[in-house]
């Protein structure tokens, strides 16, 4: 199964734009992240529809964040991307009446919850700024 970077990417993405300041094309993110730079766009869009960051059309345009590192926390940049789920593990769905189902499909979904929130709450305590002063 592949995982889901994104959440990495973007947020070495959006370091690197606060250390370069100005501008950053989707050309030269693409170049970073050894991908394609429409799928740089689709996904950029997210964080500009949350308000992150801004397109800057023209010469000398591209991406420009649209708020200060201190103002982001890692479980901003989680939540504006479109995720599944943090886990790969599903809920079995092969007997929606099996009394035996419905009760391991509630053990294992109440625990996945509190797992996320308890990883959700961890990633709220990091300030993009704290990781930028770490390198």
């Amino acid at each position: 199964m592949q995982r889901d970077i994104r959440l990495a990417r973007l947020l070495h993405v959006l370091i690197h734009m606060h250390l370069r300041g100005g501008t950053t094309t989707s050309e030269t993110i693409a170049l970073m992240l050894h991908t394609n730079p429409v799928l740089v766009r689709r996904t950029m869009a997210a964080l500009r529809q949350a308000g992150y960051v801004h397109s800057v059309p023209g010469p000398g345009g591209g991406w420009a964040l649209s708020c200060e590192l201190d103002q982001l926390t890692a479980r901003d940049i989680y939540i504006a991307i479109e995720h599944r789920g943090l886990f790969a593990i599903g809920l079995a769905e092969d007997n929606l009446s099996c009394p035996v189902e419905s009760a391991v499909n509630r053990v294992l979904d109440n625990a996945m919850t509190s797992a996320e929130a308890a990883w959700l709450s961890s990633l709220e305590e990091v300030r993009l700024s704290e990781i930028a002063k770490s390198i």
